[in-house]
């Protein structure tokens, strides 16, 4: 047994590694509605901002991005109340270069709308809740019970399989190994992920 304590320590130390970069550089830029565009909803899909923060998980460390064409539109943030009676006066925060970045630095409840007079009214606004325990409280139309789940932005993160009694020192020191490349082809993958690159503005639209 003495043989095999190395090995064991050698793959608890990686996983705490591998947690750690988790933690530290899965931060992720989300386009606001997977849209082309932060604007007014169509009439097909009204619900689309709330379906949309339904439906991720955001984090501290995060980013959201609103694009959309600087000379139609804006976005602004407000507190609970200003989202709720679309009071687009006085905002926390006003954005309208066409290509704004909100990061998230803390946990709570983030409300945003368009700046421009009537858009709020026709649902261009987005509630978020960043942290464990933080839950909507909007009383907004609840979205369908069978809305569209979205993909992960870069897939899965492998993690080690379930520990089970080793049969022998080879096969440990085998999943060290995997496990060792593991780390390195993620640390190496996802060091840059934080250094968002901003993408360009949209153009004008007539």
């Amino acid at each position: 047994m003495g043989n095999l304590s190395s090995p064991n320590r050698i793959l608890a130390f990686l996983f705490l590694t591998l947690v750690q970069i988790q933690s530290k550089v899965f931060c992720y830029q989300y386009k606001v509605g997977d849209l082309d565009a932060w604007g007014i909803p169509t009439s097909t899909n009204p619900q689309v901002y709330k379906k949309w923060s339904t439906y991720h998980n955001l984090t501290i460390g995060d980013s959201l991005l609103f694009l959309y064409p600087p000379s139609q539109d804006s976005v602004i943030q407000v507190t609970e109340e200003s989202y709720k009676k679309c009071n687009i006066k006085d905002p926390i925060l006003y954005m309208n270069n066409g290509n704004s970045l909100f990061n998230i630095t803390s946990k709570g409840q983030f409300y945003f709308t368009s700046g421009v007079a009537g858009h709020c009214q026709k649902n261009q606004k987005l509630h978020i809740a960043v942290g464990e325990g933080i839950t909507e409280n909007v009383d907004d139309a609840a979205a369908p019970a069978s809305a569209p789940s979205y993909p992960t932005v870069f897939g899965n993160i492998p993690v080690a399989a379930s520990t089970s009694t080793p049969t022998s020192t080879s096969s440990q020191l085998t999943s060290t190994f995997q496990l060792l490349i593991i780390g390195f082809l993620t640390s190496a993958l996802f060091s840059t992920l934080c250094d968002a690159k901003m993408p360009l503005p949209l153009p004008s639209q007539a």
